[in-house]
């Protein structure tokens, strides 16, 4: 431990996760921060998940509360902050993790219903989170937002390939939803410099994550080895996909003093994969 983030209070938008093989991105983060000396508010749909996630925070001798709310829900996004600001006294670091895909498709089968849903949690949630801590930020003169956004806002490999596993329906809403992402990472890094807060995105590649791997396994059929293996054999760095520990190291130099002048970045984590454009 070498506390780069000593008294940091971090609040992380889906910090539980769904049971899996492995760890999620906002669970692995968050042990991460705390492993740094930070405080940290754990917001979830699911209290349950998000009560897991404080346990193992509570075990590495962190300070952490756990929040129910949707990030979908701009009072339930406001009590996010009003509750971390009650309990710590400032925020300093806001984690975007939520994420779906669920009901995705190519735009002649997607439902407008779909569509909706998918941009209003992928993209609309981290406006509501962001407009929630902004205004305690902009008080203090400091703070950080990382959001996690996706290498398919970048590239147009499909997110996973190859005979029972193709994906060539397409994921329009999920794919314009991360774009979306980045470019309101873009435009809260503009209008937030003046008040010295730094806005980031995180752009993960392929992961061995319980929200990629087994709601693929649900959705396709196919073994946790065969999309592994259909999975890795996509990654041009060591022909291996990446762990949330990956996007937990990136999102720590993000929110450390160590990226004091970075904001507006858009930070692949992906073995190589987007560079596979076109």
């Amino acid at each position: 431990m070498t506390n780069r983030l000593k008294d940091r209070v971090a609040l992380i938008a889906g910090g539980g996760q769904i049971p899996g093989a492995t760890i999620g991105n906002g669970r692995a983060t968050a042990i991460t921060y705390a492993r740094e000396g930070a405080k940290l508010a754990i917001a979830d749909k699911d209290l349950a998940l998000a009560e897991e996630t404080v346990r193992m925070l509570i075990d590495e001798g962190a300070e952490a509360i756990a929040i129910e709310g949707n990030v979908t829900d701009e009072s339930d996004c406001g009590r996010f902050a009003e509750e971390t600001l009650k309990r710590f006294g400032h925020i300093d670091v806001l984690q975007n993790n939520v994420g779906v895909s669920t009901g995705d498709s190519g735009p002649t089968e997607i439902t407008v219903e779909a569509w909706r849903f998918l941009l209003d949690v992928n993209l609309t949630g981290m406006l509501l989170t962001a407009k929630s801590v902004l205004p305690a930020m902009q008080e203090q003169r400091s703070g950080v937002i990382i959001n996690i956004s996706s290498m398919l806002s970048v590239t147009s490999d499909s997110d996973v390939k190859g005979s029972a596993i193709d994906e060539s329906h397409g994921q329009v809403a999920y794919r314009v939803s991360k774009t979306g992402v980045n470019s309101l990472t873009e435009s809260l890094a503009m209008s937030q410099a003046p008040y010295g807060i730094r806005v980031n995105a995180i752009l993960p590649g392929l992961m061995q994550t319980p929200t990629a791997i087994e709601m693929l396994m649900a959705e396709t059929g196919a073994s946790r080895e065969e999309l592994n293996r259909v999975r890795d054999a996509q990654v041009p760095l060591g022909g291996k996909q990446g762990t949330a520990w990956d996007v937990a190291n990136a999102a720590l130099f993000l929110a450390s003093d160590e990226a004091r002048f970075i904001t507006g970045a858009l930070l692949p984590v992906d073995g190589g994969q987007s560079l596979r454009r076109g």
